[in-house]
């Protein structure tokens, strides 16, 4: 039966996910190729035939792939790095630094010293043009095709590869936009071409001009990816459907990508929000926070039902408005290299020693101390079951570099530097998920976490000591959870439309036509992925706000309200979110509220890999026994002789007592003394508080042996 492929390229390692109908997903890692992913998708498309029983050619294998699921951090790398493409910016003349002046708020506002960030498009490359539009769209004054041949001459000499087209007030009337797009096309028919009102055709100017310069600065780095990939795919006889992942949660065409690069910008850990709740659903939850924790970055998300979605954010401190996932990202990995700053603290990344040369103890040439080097030092990863056993650890690099760095430095010795290095990442990670719970109203308490990445459950009890939850659910997939999280993706496409009015005013007939316009063009693209009708869903949401309020608050809207022109229960689901947001409403004080944006997501719905229950393997957990190592137990801050389970051994109904470890080829599981563990109905391990049994009651439903237990 055909295949179904996850791909997530990380700044480390490039995870797959292989399903088949009625087979257990597997799990491949190759190292990544930074300076072409390509070469690292192929590399692991080779190992995978190699894998196959009996073992298989490259070509004989591709073609029997039916789908490939791509995340990429192609267009992420290029704007955290500052690599994209050179770009020049039509706008209208008099707002051409708006760029610069972004929304005039310093971000660190008691920091004197703070510099704003630097433009991704150079102010000589930014070219005011004449021509203006009203709010509501009427033309003031002309456009001067003139400045239009005059700024694309300098854009030619000065080499620009990619032009971004932003007017004020186009959202109300492309015209402009258009006719310059046009005069952009024919004298740089080679350039990248990002015009706002095909990539986000809504109010608020800034963040407009800086969607579509961004768009513009990554579009000929990933156009340039997506070649070589394609390019090599077609090479190796691959005949299937390929997808890339997008930072909404959903899936897209190559092409769709092709021409709104920046709705890649979250594509890497896109996956894992989904795959999280599918996790914790056979636990009775619909809630849960995902963390990714990979050789470069750590990432943390909330869902609630379905993934949190936000309609703005930043990366690299470029503001980007398209709808996107609610992950926060930090510089916290495996890779993370430890350092002292000027007052001698010890202090975790953001700088990584990624996959070249990566962690002293990968001996390839690293010399600085990583947290990969201190969970080696601490006993957590096994030097000769890293990866399985393909890749062996030198203990000796890892206590190297650890001394030479921090431990002489600081005056401890390499444990207690190892051990220090390890609360301080772990600290990070937990302020981390602070940032997507208690900053968004919610109680990180109530929630299971599931850690993901090939370190992530390594420091997870350490991250639910600090935040006190009591439940976490480590999937056996868990070192590849975003890739399993891509297979199970649906087809997405957003639209979004500026409608300024209050709510008791709305013109309801004008409102409904618009979203029905916008639902028409999500139909038609997913008739160009051949979904059928019976397969498609069109969420609508609005962005409202109380009255001279300078934030919205996006919320989904039933079609019917709409329709019967509802505009008290329309308020009422408003106020109730923005309770939940803030922590208050303006519900009794009768305070106007007014739509700024209505929103459409059209979905695909697409198969989805199935698992089946584990049989029933009791409580019993010794024939999965590997034998005792001493490892680093926090709460007691010193090491301990604990025993060493085979996670690829263990059995539905399992439990085991912390401290212990637990080891798979991809991930190892750290119970610290605080947690024991056992295996659920997926084959997932789930750790709980001691004592708090009663949040994996699920684990032992009728079963005979669990009563009697």
């Amino acid at each position: 039966m055909a295949l179904k492929i996850g791909i997530d390229v990380g700044g480390t390692f490039t995870d797959f996910v292989v399903t088949r109908e009625g087979a257990e997903p597997a799990i491949f890692k190759t190292l990544s190729t930074p300076s072409d992913p390509s070469i690292a998708v192929v590399n692991g498309l080779s190992d995978i035939a190699a894998s196959m029983q009996p073992p298989m050619s490259l070509e004989a294998f591709a073609r029997t792939i039916d789908t490939i699921v791509h995340g990429t951090t192609v267009t992420t790398n290029a704007t955290l790095t500052s690599t994209g493409a050179k770009c020049g910016l039509l706008t209208t003349q008099g707002v051409r630094d708006a760029l610069e002046m972004r929304r005039g708020i310093r971000e660190e506002q008691y920091n004197n010293r703070y510099t704003n960030v630097k433009p991704l498009v150079p102010r000589y490359l930014r070219a005011g043009i004449k021509g203006r539009l009203d709010r509501n769209g009427a033309e003031v004054t002309p456009l001067d095709a003139d400045e239009i041949r005059q700024a694309i001459e300098l854009f030619q000499r000065e080499g620009v590869k990619a032009v971004a087209i932003c007017f004020m007030n186009s959202f109300a009337n492309p015209a402009h936009e258009q006719a310059a797009a046009r005069a952009v096309r024919e004298a740089m028919p080679d350039a990248y071409l990002s015009v706002s009102t095909d990539l986000l055709p809504s109010i608020r100017f800034y963040e407009r001009v800086s969607t579509t310069a961004l768009n513009a600065y990554v579009g000929p780095k990933l156009n340039h990816y997506l070649d070589q990939l394609v390019g090599r795919l077609k090479g190796i006889g691959f005949g299937g459907l390929l997808l890339i992942m997008q930072s909404n949660g959903g899936v897209i065409s190559p092409q769709l990508a092709r021409d709104k690069a920046a709705l890649t910008l979250l594509s890497g850990p896109a996956g894992g929000p989904g795959a999280g709740l599918y996790y914790v659903r056979p636990h009775g939850q619909n809630k849960c926070i995902t963390t990714d924790m990979g050789g470069t970055s750590f990432e943390a998300s909330v869902a609630v039902d379905t993934p949190m979605i936000k309609n703005d954010g930043e990366i690299a401190r470029h503001k980007i408005a398209l709808p996107m996932l609610d992950i926060h990202t930090i510089g916290a990995g495996g890779g993370s290299i430890g350092w002292l700053d000027e007052g001698g603290m010890l202090r975790m990344g953001p700088d990584s020693a990624g996959a070249d040369p990566g962690p002293a103890c990968y001996g390839k040439g690293g010399t600085l101390p990583t947290t990969t080097d201190a969970n080696v030092v601490l006993g957590y990863l096994d030097p000769a079951f890293f990866a399985g056993g393909k890749m062996a650890l030198d203990v000796a690099a890892a206590r190297t570099a650890i001394d030479t760095h921090i431990a002489r430095p600081m005056g401890l010795s390499i444990e207690d530097a190892a051990a220090g290095m390890y609360r301080v990442a772990c600290n990070n990670m937990a302020q981390g998920v602070r940032e997507v719970t208690i900053r968004r109203g919610f109680d990180p308490r109530e929630f299971p976490i599931i850690p993901a990445g090939g370190a992530g459950p390594l420091h997870s009890c350490l991250i639910c000591e600090e935040l006190e939850i009591p439940l976490q659910i480590v999937p056996r997939e868990s070192s590849v959870l975003c890739a399993f999280g891509m297979l199970m993706s649906e087809l997405k496409h957003d639209f979004v439309r500026t409608f300024v009015s209050r709510l008791e005013a709305v013109a309801w007939d004008r409102l409904d036509a618009m979203i029905a316009e916008m639902a028409a063009d999500g139909a038609a693209q997913l008739d160009e992925e051949r979904i059928p009708e019976a397969r498609r869903r069109f969420d609508v949401k609005l962005d409202c706000r109380y009255i001279k309020q300078y934030h919205e608050v996006s919320f989904l809207v039933p079609r019917e309200l709409i329709a019967a022109g509802d505009a008290a229960g329309i308020a009422r689901a408003f106020h109730a979110e923005h309770n939940r947001l803030y922590g208050y409403s303006l519900e009794q004080e009768n305070t106007p509220v007014e739509i700024i944006n209505v929103r459409v997501q059209a979905i695909g719905h697409t198969d989805k890999p199935t698992t089946r229950e584990k049989p029933w393997g009791g409580a019993d957990a010794a024939p999965a026994l590997k034998g005792r190592r001493a490892v680093y137990v926090p709460e007691r801050k010193v090491f301990e002789e604990v025993p060493i389970y085979d996670g690829h051994r263990m059995r539905y109904g399992n439990r085991i007592s912390g401290p212990a470890m637990i080891e798979q080829e991809t991930t190892a599981i750290f119970v610290s003394a605080s947690f024991d563990c056992v295996i659920d109905a997926l084959g997932s391990f789930a750790l709980y508080r001691k004592g708090a049994e009663h949040l994996v009651k699920s684990c032992f439903k009728d079963t005979k042996e669990a009563v009697a237990s």
